[in-house]
Order: C-alpha cells, then structure tokens, then sequence
C-alpha cells in the first residue's frame, strides 16, 4: 500500500513535538497569554483589514453615497444682529 503524504502543515507526532518545543522555550503558563495576544493581533489586522477594504471600495464606487449629505440633516444658522458682544458693552 502507498503512504499518503500531507501536503499542507504538521500532523500527529510533528505537531506533538512542535508542543514540546513551545512549552521548553516559553514555559507552561506563558503560552495562554502568547495565544490571547496572537489573536487580539490577528483581530486588530482583520478590522484594519476590513476598513481600508472598505475604503477602496467607496473610492472606486463614487456614485453610491454610503451617508446622507450633511446639509440635508441641519438646519441654516441665522445670526442675531442685537447680541452684543463683551467688548460692545464696555463701550
């Protein structure tokens, strides 16, 4: 019978003594926090990831508005010319 050999990553005594080697080089208690910071990194990179994504295609989509115009959501500013200012009233 033919051996089959994995074309990708380690499996069975490989990946055991990959373990290994990780346990003598960190030490037991160090690798949780080698895992949780791994994948806060790897989160970070996909949203970063996700964003600039989403950039592009806002870039290379001009027509469609993803929000509405500013101008459509306020109201015109109108000024009142009896206010005095601090200054007119020392005078």
């Amino acid at each position: 019978m033919v051996n089959v050999l994995p074309l990708f990553g380690p499996v069975g005594p490989e990946m055991l003594i990959i373990l290994l080697v990780l346990v003598l080089l960190f030490g037991a208690n160090k690798i949780p926090k080698l895992a949780r910071s791994t994948g806060q990194a790897m989160g970070e990179f996909k949203k970063g990831r996700e964003e600039i994504e989403d950039e592009l295609q806002d870039i290379s989509n001009p027509d469609t508005e993803s929000t509405p115009s500013a101008s459509a959501d306020t109201e015109p500013v109108v000024e009142d010319d009896e206010t005095e200012t601090e200054t007119e009233k020392a005078n």
